[in-house]
């Protein structure tokens, strides 16, 4: 069982250092994309509390698939700005999500369609998106490039992972214009919203805090971050402790 174990362990690295290589060999020669056909879907099946409407977008299909179609006809490349790039990835990281939910529907979790052994054969390892010919799964879009190439850690209060823990789905889709507020916008809104129970002396964290914690102490502190975006400002040495994480489904 150890040797086995230890196999999958090599092949999860191999994957990833393949799945690298992979992506630095994208060529294509497609335009930056607007998002607006996104945004009237996100309008009309996701409220403002994140609540999404599944059955809604199985619904609107046409336009649903007209708009990933979008995605997949157009790759970034190094034409686009980093905000195109970036505004790209997160709302296809988001769209595609949904997709996977819809096309498995109806569901109680995101996990109940994939296995537990990470980078093999989690719901966010099935390799199902094809963009210009290349393709993804959900661990490449979140971690390879997203996570890779900007450093950024509001990035988690972007992405949606289809449950109620998570950050919930913005519903307009993120646009390279304004991405700097809209990302600032989602990262005080998990911060303060009810993920978390922050006050002065203590805290009670998201786990994404702790299962990310070095990309959110880069530049400081755990607390020296959350304490750019609370509205309560916590205290140098304040206790923190992390939530249970609820993957139930974010919708219906």
């Amino acid at each position: 069982m150890k040797s086995a174990h230890k196999i999958l362990i090599c092949f999860s690295f191999a994957l990833l250092f393949l799945n690298a290589c992979a992506l630095k060999k994208v060529k294509s020669n497609a335009a930056p994309v607007t998002h607006e056909q996104w945004t009237v879907l996100l309008q009309k099946h996701v409220d403002e509390n994140g609540n999404v409407n599944y059955g809604g977008f199985a619904q609107d299909s046409v336009d649903f698939n007209r708009y990933l179609g979008l995605l997949k006809t157009h790759h970034p490349n190094d034409s686009w700005s980093s905000d195109e790039r970036k505004a790209y990835w997160v709302n296809a990281y988001n769209a595609f999500t949904v997709k996977l939910i819809v096309d498995n529907y109806p569901i109680r979790s995101i996990k109940d369609l994939g296995g537990a052994i990470y980078k093999v054969n989690t719901p966010w390892d099935n390799r199902f998106i094809l963009i210009e010919g290349y393709d993804y799964d959900l661990n490449n879009i979140e971690h390879d490039i997203l996570r890779e190439e900007w450093s950024d850690p509001r990035i988690h209060f972007a992405v949606n992972c289809a449950s109620i823990s998570c950050p919930k789905l913005l519903n307009v889709a993120f646009n390279a214009n304004s991405l700097d507020k809209q990302l600032d916008k989602v990262a005080a809104g998990f911060i303060n919203g009810d993920k978390n129970d922050i006050q002065t002396g203590q805290a009670k964290l998201s786990r994404i805090f702790k299962w990310f914690n070095g990309d959110f102490t880069k530049e400081g502190s755990l607390i020296e971050f959350l304490n750019k975006y609370s509205s309560v400002q916590i205290n140098a040495d304040a206790a923190l402790d992390y939530q249970a994480y609820d993957w139930s489904l974010n919708g219906h």
